[in-house]
């Protein structure tokens, strides 16, 4: 079993059009993305967080792929770390008494958010209200709520670390991204994302086998 303290903010979701599903977050701790951010195409997403265990990533996932909801399936793993979840039909989240700092979750019919060690409750409010007006593709619609949410304090540690994953039927490589110890690493995700989708606008995806590398480098079953 892997744990590692890991304060943070994060965000599950889903989008009903595309039947995406993905993962996003920032920290003041380092290599987020190595831990925190589960999804899968066609089964869900989960986010854990706090004093990480990524077996509720792993194990969840696993269970959810099973066939078990999100809620079944993140209660079979729980500790007192703090997860967020989404599958196809429902959203789950969980708040441990043993998280640090400022903590809470907030969901929608598509959508999770939770956090610790924040600079206050209204980090998740900010990041709710901004992913629920942001339009466009899931990834942008992420680092749009993961920004509203930094101005409104974030981690109230700082920032070093940020992630963003989506699973997706159409798999994009601006959808698995990552940037470990960054002074700014909500600035660097975004340039990196920006990016990579001209990028992926300039050598296309549909124009023929030779311009089916930047689909295919992405797997359909992300981690």
């Amino acid at each position: 079993m892997t744990t590692l303290r890991l304060a943070t903010f994060s965000i599950v979701a889903r989008d009903k059009k595309t039947g995406e599903f993905g993962v996003a977050a920032v920290t003041a701790a380092p290599c987020v993305g190595a831990m925190l951010p589960f999804a899968e195409e066609g089964v869900g997403a989960i986010a854990t967080q706090a004093w990480v265990n990524v077996n509720i990533g792993y194990q969840g996932m696993q269970l959810m792929r099973s066939g078990l909801s999100v809620r079944t399936a993140i209660e079979a793993v729980l500790s007192d770390d703090k997860a967020v979840g989404i599958d196809r039909n429902s959203v789950f989240a969980h708040t441990g008494e043993e998280c640090t700092g400022e903590k809470g979750h907030l969901i929608g019919d598509t959508w999770g958010i939770a956090g610790n060690t924040l600079s206050s409750h209204k980090v998740l409010e900010s990041v709710a209200s901004a992913f629920k007006s942001a339009k466009g593709e899931l990834s942008h619609r992420f680092i749009e709520a993961l920004e509203a949410g930094q101005r409104e304090g974030g981690d109230s540690r700082g920032k070093m670390s940020a992630a963003l994953l989506v699973a997706s039927p159409r798999p994009k490589v601006y959808q698995n991204l990552r940037v470990d110890m960054s002074p700014d690493p909500l600035l660097e995700l975004r340039r990196i994302h920006d990016e990579c989708v001209r990028l992926q606008v300039e050598f296309g995806e549909d124009a023929g086998d030779e311009d089916e590398v930047l689909r295919k480098v992405v797997p359909r079953v992300q981690r």
